[in-house]
């Protein structure tokens, strides 16, 4: 089944449950709101003609500037048919999606991470709590309005025996660095350069 095929095919059978429907690095991408979403994965992964059994990843994006300010992607494989598909829905930061965890297991720490990291909240999800940041940590490290600098960073030290809480640092100051290419030449003489004949 080509792209278009399956597109024209998931707007008859989900009509009214799916959103736009756009062709991106080969893979087609749906919008679905979040109260449908349940209802459309399970459609995927059941139908035999899309067989969407595996899926490869669910992710956040954050467009500050806009009032539902997350897309919460997923992205599934059906390797029965060979195609991939994308599915986006959006949030702001009480939209509370619902978890797909009872339709594919391995979404739990995908989602987890996207709680971590976005701040997304799951509805359903068996076990909802930070999984890359320290316990204790405040804030989404991935929110475009997460700030760099006046954060502490957590490293074992080898001579302490201990875990040690230290502010965040740069560890080499800001360089200009020359990225023209030898092979391009310079505006000026390198070293060993000045004894060369010019023309």
């Amino acid at each position: 089944m080509s792209l278009n095929e399956l597109s024209t095919y998931l707007g008859e059978k989900l009509s009214g449950r799916i959103g736009d429907a756009v062709f991106a690095y080969g893979e087609l991408t749906i919008s679905v709101e979040p109260q449908d979403l349940i209802e459309v994965v399970s459609f995927l992964r059941d139908d035999p003609k899309c067989q969407f059994i595996s899926i490869i990843d669910v992710c956040g994006a954050d467009y500050p500037s806009r009032a539902k300010r997350f897309d919460v992607v997923y992205h599934l494989l059906s390797p029965k048919q060979n195609v991939r598909i994308r599915l986006k829905a959006q949030a702001d930061e009480e939209t509370v999606v619902p978890s797909i965890t009872g339709v594919y297991p391995g979404a739990d720490w995908f989602e987890r991470e996207t709680y971590d990291l976005y701040g997304v909240l799951f509805s359903g999800h068996p076990d909802l709590r930070r999984i890359l940041t320290d316990y204790g940590f405040e804030g989404h490290p991935l929110r475009k309005d997460f700030p760099l600098t006046g954060f502490v960073e957590v490293r074992y030290d080898d001579e302490a025996k201990r875990v040690i809480y230290e502010p965040v640092e740069l560890k080499q100051e800001f360089r200009n660095f020359d990225f023209l290419s030898p092979w391009e030449g310079t505006d000026y003489v390198l070293p060993g350069d000045e004894k060369a004949k010019t023309n």
